[in-house]
């Protein structure tokens, strides 16, 4: 019975290194043209397959891309796995996800780990400083999703137009005192909605920030709370898992949302639609997100040289059940 080609007889067969054949068909731009063609036309000839283990042994890597998340419980972060799952099975990589815990030294570890392993590297909402995550994942390409910073290509979603249009409807509905529930202190995004909120600037209302506050239910929670004193008839959360705490903050002080305080979150997750009331959000395209950042990601293996580039999405605003006019009296947790 004759045995199937491998990766060493058909190395062997055209004289050339298994590395050459290996390149052949997953990294074809570091051989020559010739050198590719003559290893394609062969293995067409003997029925060669690529042979995924084969491939691992001779790179010490395995057509794979690394996605390291910050928080893997978040809601935004499923559908953002699933597209680029869907992004890298048509390129032929796998992805190899891991979960940073919310954690600066967890983030660097796992990109360490993976950089040795993957042909390259998705960080999402790095919470790291650019210099430790390049020292950390070497010469591995790199994008960073949700996050701009110098020498890293990135993919990013802008809500500021998103924001401006959320403060105008509120404000188009009367009110006029508007709470900004700002997310973690150490967020490069958390900073960008707050900043696009103070630019936001209008005769007829008043925009305050709350918070900081954790991106978790939690962190809504305690945002809820700290609503007491703020006079704000309106809030805009950091993002939709803040704003179901702070709508099940504001019901346990019987504040009825949008009767006695109109809520938006940001995000536009699973979770938003099936509140009670829906909540008005800010819709990211999270599977453009993560096509866009595979697409990127591969351009940097395929051309190493490839400069560093930025490619940013904007969300949109999506209305729902979550705002309403003011209430005529103000209703507040002492009240």
């Amino acid at each position: 019975m004759t045995r199937p080609p491998t990766i060493y007889s058909l190395a062997a067969d055209l004289g050339v290194h298994a590395s050459t054949v290996s390149r052949a068909f997953s990294r074809p731009e570091l051989i020559t043209p010739e050198i590719r063609d003559r290893v394609l036309a062969r293995a067409a000839e003997v029925g060669y397959r690529p042979n995924q283990a084969a491939r691992s042994l001779v790179t010490g890597r395995n057509a794979a891309i690394g996605l390291v998340l910050p928080d893997i419980e978040n809601p935004f972060f499923p559908p953002l796995v699933r597209a680029t799952q869907a992004a890298s099975s048509g390129a032929g990589r796998r992805v190899i996800l891991s979960d940073g815990e919310m954690r600066p030294d967890r983030e660097l570890e796992l990109s360490a780990e993976l950089a040795e392993h993957v042909d390259g590297l998705l960080i999402a909402s790095p919470l790291n400083t650019p210099a430790a995550l390049r020292e950390a994942t070497g010469g591995t390409p790199v994008v960073l999703i949700n996050r701009r910073s110098s020498g890293f290509s990135s993919v990013i979603v802008d809500n500021s137009a998103a924001l401006r249009d959320a403060a105008q409807e509120l404000t188009a509905r009367g009110h006029r005192r508007i709470a900004f529930l700002g997310g973690p202190d150490d967020s490069w995004t958390a900073a960008r909605r707050a900043t696009a909120i103070r630019r936001w600037s209008s005769s007829d209302a008043d925009v305050v920030q709350v918070g900081g506050f954790d991106a978790s239910y939690d962190g809504g929670r305690r945002a809820a709370e700290a609503l007491a004193h703020s006079g704000a008839t309106a809030g805009i959360a950091f993002d939709d898992l803040m704003a179901c705490g702070v709508l099940a903050g504001l019901a346990e002080h019987g504040i009825s949302v949008p009767r006695d305080f109109s809520l938006i979150g940001c995000d536009d997750v699973l979770i938003s639609r099936v509140l009670t009331p829906p909540l008005t959000t800010i819709a990211a395209p999270i599977e453009e997100l993560g096509r866009l950042a595979v697409e990127t990601l591969d351009e940097l293996i395929t051309t190493p040289d490839r400069p560093s580039r930025s490619r940013t999405l904007r969300g949109a605003l999506v209305v729902r059940a979550s705002i309403g006019p003011p209430p005529r009296r103000l209703r507040t947790f002492l009240s």
